[in-house]
């Protein structure tokens, strides 16, 4: 027969259960891939030398013959920070970053144009039929075969391309040192295009993290598309800025003065194809690179908004800034989190000391309350009256475990999400062994801590639970949650050994105040 305080402390521990696995058996199941996906899993597969059919009603590209202008480099743009080539198409058919941090595992520069992804950054579409043949069959003509970008300046590099029809094109691409550019097209006479900010980069997917599209239109307003669930293509007017993503790496095209015109298509696999289109002039910024908070701002604060972080985004957005904040004073990202851990603690100790009171008076209670249920064994209505009655005169509350439970899930999505989607983060080192905050620990450390510093708070936290089942539940919650944790970054397993060791010299304290004023009394 159920009484109150069982009726509480199933809710309660049902409650903490489920919060805090909702989280990981959903990761588990619906996140964590079974096969590794693969380089181009997400991506159209088309040969390496394919030429296009304008979008026309659509922007699925159509394979069609072999066109050797794509292997053709007219332009090779270089800067401390990137190197870019141009290909007799007018496109850029591949964008290295050369800052040591974007390194690949083999010390390789990594390339964000991948050449089975198309559209290129840069690729035009006409959506005249004739015009766009002509076009994936003439090249483009450069003004210079070699650039390269000071630290503090900029270059324009000029590409024109002369077509059969008459119809003359003209890009004038002006680039700056850390991948951003400014891109002019013209024509001597209208005819209808698109033109394209490139595929997303394929460097960093996962199934942990969302990738594929976003659009930003001139009400700030963001509208994600993400991979594999693109089911028609969208017109969009008005809009500031668009990009294609991954978890660390974007290319997009933004225009703050003059919004653009934006269709996004899909391909094959419903994944999202960007373009902008114009029947004449385009103008737009750009961008290939990192989605790093200091560059993206360098450029437009607004363009921060590439920085993708799902369902929890404003709650995550203001975390990263506290986090940053705090690694501009201290320096280092994992001493970073365990500050703000202890900050979080401090700030949400009122609710954690009412909650730990009220769980030790309901330990203190358990006698009184088992009297009440062996008097009122036949009348559970008379029975859960008195023990409201109880709960009233000794200022205990069931329930009070709960709110503090609750306002730290949305804060550990937060930190998840951050710890996962910010670049920042990458290779970014703590101590010792840590040298990578956004990878799991190599050693199996903190995760062990973590598991052990919740044992131990089991063993100081007042229980109340008389049902054998749940006790073996909460038993059983230090090793479940040691298990899921191995696979997590290492700041997210971090951020919870310092939140878990906090709860328990927490607990210690209260507990002493409780028995030093239950003995006074």
């Amino acid at each position: 027969m159920n009484n109150t305080n069982n009726f509480f402390q199933q809710k309660r521990i049902l409650l903490a259960v489920v919060l805090s696995f909702l989280f990981f058996i959903v990761y588990d199941y619906f996140f964590i891939p079974k096969n590794p996906p693969k380089l181009n899993q997400n991506i159209t597969k088309v040969e390496s030398n394919a030429q296009f059919d304008a979008p026309k009603h659509n922007i699925q590209p159509v394979e069609i013959q072999k066109n050797v202008l794509q292997d053709q480099i007219i332009a090779d743009i270089k800067s401390d920070h990137f190197e870019a080539k141009i290909d007799a198409l007018g496109r850029i058919s591949s964008f290295y970053l050369k800052d040591k941090k974007y390194q690949n595992e083999n010390g390789e520069f990594i390339n964000l144009v991948s050449k089975n992804s198309f559209p290129y950054p840069l690729e035009m579409r006409f959506s005249d039929e004739a015009i766009n043949a002509d076009a994936f069959k003439t090249p483009y003509i450069s003004n210079f075969k070699e650039l390269f970008v000071d630290e503090n300046g900029s270059k324009t590099i000029k590409l024109t391309q002369k077509l059969s029809s008459g119809l003359m094109i003209e890009k004038n691409i002006t680039f700056y040192p850390f991948g951003n550019y400014k891109i002019e097209v013209s024509l001597n006479k209208n005819s209808h295009y698109f033109i394209s900010p490139g595929s997303r980069p394929n460097i960093a997917v996962d199934s942990y993290t969302v990738h594929g599209a976003l659009v930003m239109d001139d009400k700030e307003t963001i509208h994600t598309f993400e991979d594999g669930k693109v089911d028609k293509e969208q017109n969009m007017q008005n809009i500031w800025m668009t990009s294609a993503f991954d978890r660390y790496y974007a290319t997009f095209f933004y225009n703050f003065e003059k919004p653009l015109n934006i269709t996004i298509g899909k391909d094959a696999h419903e994944n999202p194809l960007v373009f902008a289109s114009s029947d004449n002039k385009f103008e737009a910024g750009g961008y290939i690179g990192s989605k790093e908070h200091v560059i993206l701002r360098s450029i437009d604060p607004r363009l921060e908004a590439v920085v993708e972080y799902g369902w929890f985004t404003f709650i995550a957005k203001p975390m990263f800034v506290f986090l940053n904040f705090l690694h501009n004073h201290i320096g280092n990202w994992g001493w970073s989190i365990v500050i703000m851990v202890l900050i979080i603690r401090v700030i949400l100790f009122p609710l954690t000391y009412k909650s730990m009171i009220s769980m030790n008076k309901l330990k203190d209670l358990a006698p009184k309350m088992k009297e009440l249920r062996e008097c009122y064994k036949g009348d559970p209505q008379k029975m859960n009256v008195h023990m409201m009655e109880l709960y009233k005169k000794h200022g205990a509350n069931p329930m009070s475990g709960c709110l503090p439970i609750l306002l730290q899930i949305p804060i550990f999505f937060a930190i998840y999400r951050v710890l996962l989607n910010a670049i920042e983060l990458k290779a970014a080192p703590w101590i010792f062994w840590i040298h990578d905050l956004s990878v799991m620990d190599p050693y199996f450390v903190l995760p062990i801590l973590m598991g052990a510093t919740m044992f131990v708070q089991q063993l100081v936290t007042p229980m109340t639970i008389q049902d054998p089942m749940q006790a073996k539940i909460m038993k059983f919650l230090p090793v479940i949650f040691t298990f899921f944790f191995v696979t997590f970054p290492a700041g997210l397993t971090l951020y919870w050994f310092i939140n878990n060791l906090c709860s328990f010299i927490q607990q210690l304290i209260i507990n002493k105040i409780f028995a030093k004023e239950h003995h006074k009394k």
